[in-house]
């Protein structure tokens, strides 16, 4: 494919030695300079697809860096997925002698502002805090030669459209364009009508093309054994994702988990970033063999070997069921999905599977040693500590700071066992005296 020869010994140093459908489908034509709109579903390789081309490009025609005027941008939906394409670009642009720099909110903007006016050659970003750097003259992108967009149908999801108009505008017209979705709905038609000079059209997976390697789970529980079964299938053998719908279900799920001995920590968007990038780093080390989240985590979270996907609350439409299934079985690896179902939810599971392509095999739970738990997630059982317990002055995985003792509650007694002085209450003057 004409890729620089040190970028293909990148790529062999991480394994990667055959292109991916999605990859073999756009790299011909985005390499040569086309617009490129890229149609596949999470999973399927769409990284590589275009951070080659932009790597392979920038390096052929290398030139001198000017001060806050990239040579390419690259806009994805959130931090964590900025992440994980920086993470996956560094050792190319490393071999190529390329700099790039991450913009995101929830982390101070200093270094981001020096980075870019030190030259940078590739921004990686979410449109929100980009926008705020371009309005405050920290970035000029009238020299950006190549733009992706990456998870396009996310970032309208996510009601990003109007400041990724905003920030296209402001780059040259007859750039290079690279559009990467799964839909083209919820507007992102808009953005390829508008932007993109006609494009060649790939489409390797649709987002209603269920993966063969995964198999799919219903468990209809009672709301007293749902967490029951969940503790059992997250002390499985390997990696687990369990998807709530809420920051506080997360958080409580979380916190139930690693009070049963399993170790969890959690992802949602109550957590500083710091505390989220820690998390998902001891989920990818191993430290941790559950992540608790939202649908934050149901795009661009790519870690190695995730075997179980666990919908504790069902999504509302079946494109979230797809994604969030997405982070298993991933690049021809075999995962499974189980889907936790409850008396008043029949009806939901029944039409969001068929909506979303899949056909599911539903158990009805009947107790704890249901034998469908193993042979779901085969293995013995791993607790850290025993169930029900934690380690005194500790807080569970995936919390800022320990728990602090809580003092004796015998009314006039100090946590130290000391006498506590009764306190004077303030009276305050009668206006009518």
């Amino acid at each position: 494919m004409d890729l620089p020869a040190a970028v293909v010994t990148a790529l062999a140093d991480a394994g990667v030695h055959t292109p991916f459908p999605i990859q073999a489908a756009t790299l011909p034509d985005s390499l040569t300079g086309r617009d490129v709109l890229g149609r596949g579903r999470t999973g399927s390789g769409k990284s590589y697809a275009f951070l080659l081309p932009v790597v392979a490009r920038l390096a052929r025609q290398p030139r001198t860096r000017t001060p806050r005027r990239p040579r390419a941008l690259i806009l994805a939906p959130t931090r964590e997925l900025v992440t994980q394409l920086a993470t996956a670009l560094a050792p190319l642009a490393a071999v190529t002698g390329l700099r790039s720099v991450t913009v995101f909110g929830g982390v101070g903007a200093q270094p981001q502002i020096q980075r870019l006016r030190a030259g940078v050659d590739i921004v990686l970003a979410c449109p929100g805090r980009l926008e705020d750097l371009m309005s405050s003259g920290h970035v000029d992108l009238s020299g950006v030669e190549i733009t992706v967009l990456d998870e396009a149908d996310h970032m309208a999801d996510l009601g990003f459209l109007p400041g990724v108009k905003r920030l296209l505008d402001r780059t040259p017209r007859d750039g290079q364009r690279l559009l990467f979705s799964a839909t083209l709905d919820a507007g992102v038609d808009v953005l390829v009508r508008r932007y993109l000079d006609d494009p060649v059209v790939h489409s390797v997976d649709s987002e209603q093309s269920p993966v063969t390697d995964m198999a799919h789970h219903v468990l209809h529980v009672q709301p007293s054994a749902r967490i029951d079964v969940l503790t059992d299938l997250a002390a499985a053998p390997g990696r687990t994702i369990v998807f709530a719908r809420t920051k506080h279900g997360a958080k409580k799920l979380a916190r139930q988990l690693n009070s049963r001995g399993v170790r969890a920590v959690e992802l949602h968007g109550n957590l500083a970033q710091n505390a989220r990038t820690r998390n998902l780093t001891a989920f990818a080390d191993g430290s941790a063999t559950v992540l608790v989240a939202t649908d934050i985590a149901a795009r661009g979270i790519h870690v190695d070997d995730v075997g179980l996907v666990v919908h504790a609350d069902p999504p509302v439409e079946h494109k979230a069921y797809l994604h969030r299934s997405g982070r298993t079985a991933r690049a021809g690896a075999s995962g499974t999905v189980v889907t936790l179902m409850l008396d008043d939810q029949v009806s939901d599971v029944r039409a969001l599977t068929r909506k979303a392509g899949v056909k599911p095999v539903i158990t009805r739970f009947t107790g704890p040693q249901h034998p469908v738990l193993h042979q779901i997630a085969p293995g013995e059982r791993i607790f850290t500590t025993p169930i029900g317990t934690a380690p005194p002055g500790t807080a569970p995985a995936g919390t800022d700071r320990p728990r602090r003792p809580r003092p004796a509650a015998r009314a006039g007694v100090a946590g130290d066992g000391r006498a506590r002085r009764p306190r004077r209450r303030a009276t305050r003057p009668s206006l009518t005296r």
